[in-house]
């Protein structure tokens, strides 16, 4: 509320000639008839004749202010403020006139000015707090409007105004109870349901929030923010079919409004409607990429439909976005593992120990990832740690499980004391799993310790009388003590678990003279189908490297070699076969992967050959040729920008000094 200037009932302080106050006088009438331009000059009249007087200049600007002439207003209140700097009300009607033309700054100057001369007059808080309102000064504007109504307690528009700057300045619980007592007070005459609503939904009063939204809308169909309030209420009370009405009206209203579509999602998600859930989210994602709650709530709906890959791929961009956020990890690291990733899902688990190193669960995770890569070492020690606060049956069985595994790799690996640790533990731990004490009586007869080795072969054969394998053994052990030997040839059959690790001194020499007779065997076979492949004798050379590999299927440099041979023969589809089988086995095999993108290249899938190059780059960054392969993959498809940059990358790791010149060549004409 603007109070009106009052300037005009002050009366003049110097002496007006009877000429000048006819001029006035008749220019009261003419304003009386609201001729005000008429009367405009009839004041200038009598100003040329009394230009000091403080009256006539203020008389000149009430009526340039009925003429919305405010510039010239204001210019004749300057020269009264200069007559008269004491006179509040002359600075309350600059104000009045800064305020009409929304120069709100220079409005509360004017008005802060009439409060030093004035301060008594109350009814000046109001203006002030008005435009403290206008600039968004809610806390300062609050104080002068609680200042005007300690005056005037019954002031509805203050009241209001009071209100809305509470709701303003997000005070949702003063502003609520304003709002109550306004429409208590006022039932009839009350306009203020959607602010009333919207303060309650933040308090959490949904009903009551629902109960004054509603209105609101009935009241201004067109109120978007209040059918917004009002579909988020809907929402939190479960009345999901009201609250997919109040978005069609949303949307329909304000198509743009998509900081709406993460809500808009979340409902759709839990009605179930997962598909038109998932292009909501992606409509926020692409609208607000900075928000993590759009990646990981569409990542859980992946994750809820098993989709685990895309799951995955957008957990990662939401942890990009909050490398701190141990859930968003816990999450990916649950997808992985479902997966049998479980590389991926420890490298999770480790970042989140790192965060919290006490959580059982992940640490339990972790324990049961390791197990499942048969890195039983790494899971005992975590399962025993992990046996400290939790002893329940399933970490108990885990750790069972892996000592057992591990017990039997160390047999097989003829580490027979760590094998007996091994099973020791597990028969400490109260295991009824014969294995265990088959497995440490073998360990026992292995170190001579003939004794336990007895009592352990006796324990197993009774906990599982029918094996005939611990008996067999067992009498074996027996008629080798009475003999005096230290072992003898056990037979082993398919279905045994644990290899036979008992071996006489000559069996063991015969094994080790095996091995060298095979790896020359493997030697020879890949001399020959070298000299073979030079002299393009291809089916030779096939049949030798083959050779090879029955030896050693392993041999990564051979499969790349059978590759080249078929690659030779323009069989490229056996060359990809074997340059597959090549990286397979070793996946950090660098030329397997340069070889493998030269064939894609050759089939002119130039984004297969793209990624293979990359791989070879990710692997040895100084890798020349497989920039020079990338730089020509970039060139077929015009980029000129990448195939230059990769051409220099070449340069820079390049050590074929022929290849400088016609690369710089390629550069310059590219540029």
């Amino acid at each position: 509320m603007m109070v009106m200037a009052l300037a005009g009932m002050v009366p003049a302080d110097a002496y007006m000639s009877p000429e000048a106050t006819t001029f006035y006088q008749q220019a009261c009438t003419l304003e009386y008839q609201h001729n005000y331009e008429a009367a405009v000059e009839k004041v200038l009249q009598a100003i040329q004749l009394a230009g000091d007087d403080a009256l006539l200049y203020t008389k000149l600007a009430g009526l340039y202010t009925e003429l919305d002439k405010y510039d010239e207003a204001l210019a004749a209140y300057s020269k009264v403020a200069k007559l008269r700097p004491n006179d509040a009300f002359i600075f309350i009607s600059i104000g009045n006139i800064y305020q009409t033309k929304g120069d709100y700054k220079q409005a509360l100057a004017a008005y802060e000015n009439a409060l030093k001369i004035f301060p008594e007059y109350k009814y000046n808080y109001l203006n002030i707090a008005n435009v403290q309102y206008q600039l968004g000064e809610y806390k300062a504007g609050i104080e002068n409007y609680q200042k005007f109504l300690t005056a005037y307690p019954n002031h509805k528009e203050a009241r209001e105004n009071l209100a809305n700057s509470l709701f303003a300045a997000g005070d949702s619980q003063n502003a609520a109870a304003a709002y109550a007592e306004l429409l208590a007070k006022n039932p009839n005459d009350f306009k203020y349901y959607s602010n009333y609503g919207q303060a309650l939904f933040k308090l959490k009063d949904y009903d009551k929030a629902v109960e004054m939204l509603e209105k609101a809308v009935s009241a201004d169909y067109e109120n978007t923010s209040a059918h917004v309030s009002l579909a988020l209420a809907y929402q939190e009370l479960e009345r999901n079919n009201q609250a997919l009405a109040q978005y069609d009206v949303i949307f329909k209203q304000a198509p743009q409004l998509h900081s709406l579509r993460l809500d808009y999602a979340n409902l759709l998600a839990d009605i179930g409607n997962n598909a038109a859930a998932i292009e909501q989210y992606k409509i926020y994602t692409e609208k607000f990429p900075d928000d993590v709650r759009g990646f990981k709530n569409l990542a859980i709906l992946y994750e809820r439909d098993k989709n685990y890959d895309l799951a995955i791929a957008e957990f990662a961009k939401a942890i990009e976005k909050d490398k701190d956020d141990i859930s968003l990890k816990k999450e990916i690291a649950k997808c992985y593992h479902i997966q049998k990733d479980y590389e991926h899902a420890l490298k999770y688990y480790d970042e989140i120990l790192a965060l919290d190193s006490k959580d059982l669960q992940v640490k339990t995770d972790k324990a049961i990832a390791l197990h499942a890569l048969n890195r039983y070492e790494e899971a005992i020690a975590l399962y025993e740690d992990i046996m400290n606060w939790d002893d329940s049956k399933l970490i108990k069985d885990n750790l069972l499980t892996a000592l057992m595994a591990q017990g039997n790799l160390e047999l097989t690996a003829s580490n027979f004391s760590k094998a007996a640790e091994h099973f020791e533990k597990a028969v400490e731990l109260g295991t009824k799993d014969s294995e265990a004490y088959f497995g440490l009586a073998r360990a026992y007869r292995a170190c001579k310790m003939n004794d336990k080795a007895a009592e352990f072969y006796e324990e197993a054969i009774n906990m599982s009388p029918d094996n005939q394998l611990y008996s067999e053994e067992y009498a074996d052990f027996i008629a080798s003590t009475q003999n005096k030997e230290v072992a003898s040839n056990i037979e082993i059959t398919d279905d045994m678990e644990i290899p036979a690790v008992v071996v006489s001194d000559n069996t063991a020499k015969a094994a080790q003279e095996d091995a060298a007779l095979d790896a020359q065997r493997n030697k020879d076979f890949i001399a020959i189908a070298d000299e073979s492949f030079k002299s393009k004798k291809f089916d030779d050379a096939i049949r030798n490297y083959q050779a090879a590999l029955k030896i050693n299927p392993s041999d990564e440099v051979t499969l790349l070699k059978l590759g080249n041979i078929y690659k030779a023969q323009n069989d490229m589809e056996k060359a990809v076969d074997f340059y597959k089988k090549a990286i397979f086995v070793n996946p950090s095999y660098a030329d397997g992967w340069f070889n493998l993108g030269l064939a894609y290249a050759n089939d002119n899938d130039i984004a297969g050959s793209k990624e293979c190059f990359n791989r070879v780059i990710s692997i040895d960054s100084k890798y020349a040729y497989a920039y020079f392969a990338l730089a020509l993959a970039f060139e077929t498809e015009n980029n000129k920008e990448e195939a230059v940059k990769n051409y220099q990358k070449f340069l820079e790791y390049n050590t074929d000094e022929t290849q400088v010149a016609p690369v710089l060549d390629k550069i310059k004409k590219l540029s």
